[in-house]
């Protein structure tokens, strides 16, 4: 057997894929399984942009392109960060990768060295703090509560900040919470960054465009235009317009950083793929009327699930400002035990029981770093969800 590297006993696998994975094996079984693990819309990807790909394919665009991206797709990447967000750009500043979480993971690895820190507000993404080990830095969390609705209060970052401090990845709308950052808010945070100008700012807008009610999205750059030097401004056509499988993620930043960048994708995985570049091309330049469309659905099933979450015994579900997620605390739960005789010990093992007994999966709250909570996405069918948190307060219900 070869020799591991040491690197690799730093990290852990995705626990959201490990949920899916679980819950795959259950179906596979021949058990009703309902799965709400899963951080991706159930809508098909729109029909110009799947047309875009097609004549792609006719036309021949099947060949290797520039390393980090088409000049077609960063022109419409340059254009899109001037319409929704003011900031300009040129070609020479934007990277295109491979998903979001390819260009996260080129900016740390060409950034960190032995002993930086990276600042990480919890609960996060599960893959940020292991990126930041992959890369040979220190990933420092800083847990924001319930009472701040998840986010990370100025004082919170200050604290956090020491010499070492080399990023601080903020991520809003937030995957797990859904909670949104209002510009006021956001304000609070860069203004503590401008008074420490060795920390650079990555920031994942990846759902920018899935918010409700009367929140208004806004970027750090943005807010602070004293930090567009050091920021990188990180999205992707993932999740605003259900092209997961497709893989194009995208950033901007200082012309430095993205040079260095491109050199860590050239001899990793090169250009991302030639046809959903393409595809990409038409999602940022073409129509935008099935975001609101679709966002009125997600809405409802926001709506739907924190309802029947918060008539369940012993949680507590906030109404997030965007993506498709519900973040709710079962901190009324525990210690009580399930109907099977399993005691709940902490939302790894509510979670467990949950998809054993109920057939219900859901990710527990310590893969994002804060718990006793658990992840909801809703970007399912109402049956599904409806019938999943009928579940859900049945099991709540049983626990003694």
């Amino acid at each position: 057997m070869p020799l591991l590297s040491e690197t690799l006993s730093r990290v852990k696998p995705s626990p959201t894929i490990a949920v899916s994975n679980l819950a795959a094996e259950l179906k596979a079984a021949g058990k009703d399984v309902i799965g709400l693990g899963a951080g991706e819309p159930d809508f098909d990807t729109p029909e110009n942009i799947k047309a875009a790909a097609k004549d792609a394919i006719d036309a021949g665009k099947t060949k290797y392109t520039a390393v980090d991206g088409i000049a077609e797709l960063k022109q419409a990447i340059c254009a899109k960060f001037k319409r929704d967000n003011g900031l300009d750009y040129t070609p020479a500043q934007v990277t295109v990768g491979t998903g979001g979480k390819q260009i996260l993971y080129n900016a740390l690895m060409a950034t960190l060295n032995p002993g930086d820190e990276v600042v990480i507000p919890a609960p996060y993404w599960v893959s940020y703090p292991d990126m930041v080990l992959l890369a040979g830095g220190e990933p420092v969390i800083a847990e924001a509560q319930a009472q701040t609705a998840y986010k990370l209060t100025p004082e919170q970052l200050e604290a956090a900040i020491t010499p070492k401090t080399k990023w601080f990845i903020f991520n809003s709308p937030s995957n797990p919470t859904g909670a949104g950052y209002s510009a006021e808010e956001l304000k609070g945070l860069t203004d503590v960054l401008m008074r420490h100008p060795h920390v650079w700012v990555m920031t994942d807008d990846m759902y920018e465009h899935l918010v409700y009610d009367d929140f208004e999205f806004a970027t750090p750059a943005q807010v602070e235009p004293g930090l567009y030097d050091r920021t990188l401004t990180c999205n992707g056509v993932s999740k605003a317009y259900a092209m997961t499988g497709w893989r194009i993620g995208y950033a901007a930043g200082p012309e430095e950083l993205i040079k260095a960048m491109r050199k860590i994708q050239s001899q990793s995985t090169s250009n991302p793929c030639s046809i959903s570049q393409w595809a990409a091309v038409e999602a940022l330049n073409g129509t935008q009327d099935y975001i609101p469309a679709n966002n009125a659905i997600f809405k409802r099933r926001r709506d739907l699930v924190v309802e029947m979450l918060n008539a369940a015994d012993g949680i507590d579900c906030a109404v997030p400002e965007g993506a498709f997620y519900v973040y709710p605390s079962i901190a009324g739960c525990m210690g009580k035990t399930t109907p099977a005789g399993t005691v709940i010990d902490s939302d790894e093992t509510f979670a467990r029981a949950l998809l054993e007994e109920k057939g219900v999966a859901v990710v527990f709250g310590g893969a994002f770093g804060l718990s006793p909570n658990f992840r909801v996405s809703y970007a399912t069918s109402d049956e599904n969800l409806k019938n999943a948190c009928t579940r859900i307060q049945e099991f709540c219900a049983s626990l003694t």
